[in-house]
């Protein structure tokens, strides 16, 4: 189950038959194969396949990745252990959204779902012939205890976001239920509140006492095509096509999870994974480093044909990968404080000297995507935002103002320009932080101005060591710690940490989610709003987005809040490729045109046997 994630496909996105018939409408009752807010479905009830796949696409062979760290969990769905990489390839979700309809929510594990035009309640018809891994049926009965799970054992964030929200939830049938909600379930997020479960087995969970809310050793049982076969716990895993997948000779499925397995090493950073690429140790790399991929990709097989390096394109709304602060610590709740920090950072810089020109900078929470707030709001944005003014929650420069672009340095040297750093300690001067005779800020209280940076990689040193060298430059007591990735995980969950990395980019029909990310309800635990965001201003425009019942106003509200986030400045944006780079063996395939919301690696890339053995006759693999 995602909790509330983008409406966009991911790797693995998992993906079953939908019914024949179309859709149809009866005593103002709609029985229908999917849902969409805005406009009309792109998929008919009775496509063959989807436009993005090739449905003559070969099976077998091995789909070789890796993942950095290590694991001791089976259980994504908990704060306890770490989890195991792509561990949803064994699940599904009753419905799901495709890799070219943002606004598609389509039946998967459903046939039909049948719905008054106000959306008080919603019957979800299920499949008859879906299977748990182990051949058993599933039926409404495992729904209803999956939905009871979560709701007791689920993660704090996400049940106090849901609470209410449903009058009643009930088996009306062996492969039928009947959600009914409260009024004060959003009108746009019922059907994904129907439609978000993926069901776990009943029995499993009776027979084994597994908990939802504690680390697993063993994985909870599911329906999707994928089981757990060869493990080294901590080091690697592999997941092996079911051959009795229920779902395996469904039209729906032509051309997708192609794949007999999925095999994932485990190294403790990207230098060491990149070497092992080189060797063959695993097949296929989605590169991350600007540095390998201008310099690393010169190796002797890339150069004798072995491999191939792509650069494939990305629909998706950017990432917004950045520095967050943490705001538990009375420091960062200082907006001045925070500002000076975000401005010493130099992006300009770090692109021309570290990563080759090849990268952009994150500047909205909707990136690439008519979402972002840009110039001076105007017209309906201008009135919301107004609202806020008058009842005193924002500052009238709100209104006035461009919205919040990151700072620009001096490309041509790491320290920060002369204005720059003079503005910075302006603001840090300004805010009670004067500099010693030892170059160190202090408060009143002779308290220093301590900034830690947690990584768990070492490939960010060569970037993060250059900012910690201009924060210090202006008095500031920074450091970078590096530590493992259990530490890692602990910390940021723990909150012992000045500033983290985090990716709060958003999906194209923002909603319930963004209550995980930004509201002052989630503030105290959540494994999203990190940075412990409480701002009523920010709930407020939550409010009007979750509530928007027309694409327009729903972008309207998106704007004002994405402009109000970025202006509020917890987030420290970096850089961001805008494509996907990717390197792999000679024996993977695509489809010669990928679809705009998904790379698909997982979901619909395929192995060519003849390949794999030519590169195996040639002695550039074993």
């Amino acid at each position: 189950m995602t909790l509330f994630a983008p409406r966009q496909i991911a790797l693995a996105t998992l993906i079953a038959t939908l019914p024949a018939s179309a859709m149809a409408e009866s005593h103002g009752v709609t029985v229908s194969h999917g849902y969409t807010n805005f406009g009309e479905l792109k998929y008919p009830a009775d496509f063959t396949h989807l436009n993005y796949v090739n449905p003559d696409a070969l099976k077998g062979g091995q789909l070789s990745l890796w993942a950095q760290g290590n694991f001791d969990s089976f259980n994504q769905y908990t704060r306890k252990g770490v989890p195991v990489a792509n561990n949803e390839v064994m699940y599904e979700d009753l419905m799901i959204a495709f890799a070219d309809d943002p606004y598609g929510y389509y039946c998967n594990l459903c046939s039909t779902v049948e719905y008054p035009e106000g959306l008080d309640w919603v019957v979800i018809n299920l499949r008859e012939d879906v299977t748990f891994s182990d051949g058993t049926p599933m039926t409404a009965e495992d729904l209803k205890f999956t939905i009871d799970l979560f709701l007791e054992q689920g993660i704090t964030e996400f049940r106090n976001i849901i609470d209410g929200f449903f009058k009643s939830i009930e088996v009306t049938g062996t492969h039928q239920m009947r959600f009914e909600f409260n009024e004060n379930a959003p009108l746009r997020d019922r059907m994904g509140l129907v439609g978000l479960w993926n069901p776990f087995s009943k029995k499993w969970f009776e027979e084994t006492g597994a908990r939802l809310d504690e680390s697993a050793s063993v994985p909870f049982m599911g329906t999707g095509p994928y089981v757990v076969g060869d493990v080294d716990m901590g080091r690697s895993i592999t997941y092996a096509k079911n051959p009795d997948w229920w779902g395996k000779d469904l039209p729906i499925n032509k051309g997708r999870f192609n794949f007999d397995e999925i095999r994932i090493e485990y190294f403790a950073d990207s230098a060491a994974a990149f070497q092992a690429f080189t060797a063959g140790e695993y097949l296929f790399r989605i590169e991350s480093s600007s540095k390998d991929w201008a310099t690393g990709y010169n190796f002797p097989a890339l150069e004798d044909g072995h491999v191939i390096q792509e650069t494939l394109p990305d629909g998706n709304i950017s990432a917004a990968a950045g520095f967050i602060f943490n705001l538990r610590r009375e420091r960062w709740q200082n907006p001045r404080v925070r500002e000076a920090v975000t401005q010493l950072f130099n992006f300009e810089w770090s692109n021309e000297s570290l990563f080759y020109g090849l990268y952009q900078r994150p500047y909205s929470f909707w990136g690439n995507s008519d979402l972002a707030a840009v110039g001076v709001p105007e017209g309906d944005e201008a009135a919301l935002l107004q609202g806020l003014v008058d009842d005193g929650l924002l500052d009238a420069s709100i209104l006035t103002d461009e919205a919040w672009l990151p700072p620009v340095n001096d490309a041509a040297k790491n320290n920060p320009s002369r204005s720059v750093l003079r503005n910075a300690n302006r603001l840090l001067d300004g805010e009670g932080w004067v500099v010693g005779d030892d170059g160190l800020r202090r408060n009143a209280a002779g308290e220093t101005l301590d900034l830690v940076i947690i990584q768990r990689s070492p490939l960010f040193d060569r970037i993060v060591n250059p900012f910690v060298e201009n924060l210090r430059l202006a008095g500031i007591n920074a450091s970078l710690e590096r530590i493992d990735t259990a530490q890692y995980v602990e910390r940021r969950r723990r909150g012992d940490w000045d500033l983290t990395n985090q990716n709060p980019g958003q999906g194209f029909e923002p909603s319930l989610g963004l209550k995980q990310w930004f509201h002052s309800s989630t503030a105290e635990d959540s494994s999203r709003n990190l940075m412990a965001l409480e701002d009523p201003a920010i709930d407020r425009l939550i409010d009007v987005v979750i509530d928007a019942d027309s694409l327009e106003d729903m972008k309207t509200g998106t704007r004002a809040l994405d402009r109000v986030l970025r202006a509020h400045g917890f987030w420290l944006p970096q850089w961001e490729n805008t494509s996907h780079w990717v390197a792999y063996w000679d024996q993977y395939r695509h489809p010669d045109e990928l679809p705009p919301l998904a790379l698909g690696v997982i979901d619909f890339w395929w192995y060519d046997a003849e390949a794999a053995q030519a590169l195996r006759d040639s002695g550039a693999l074993r």
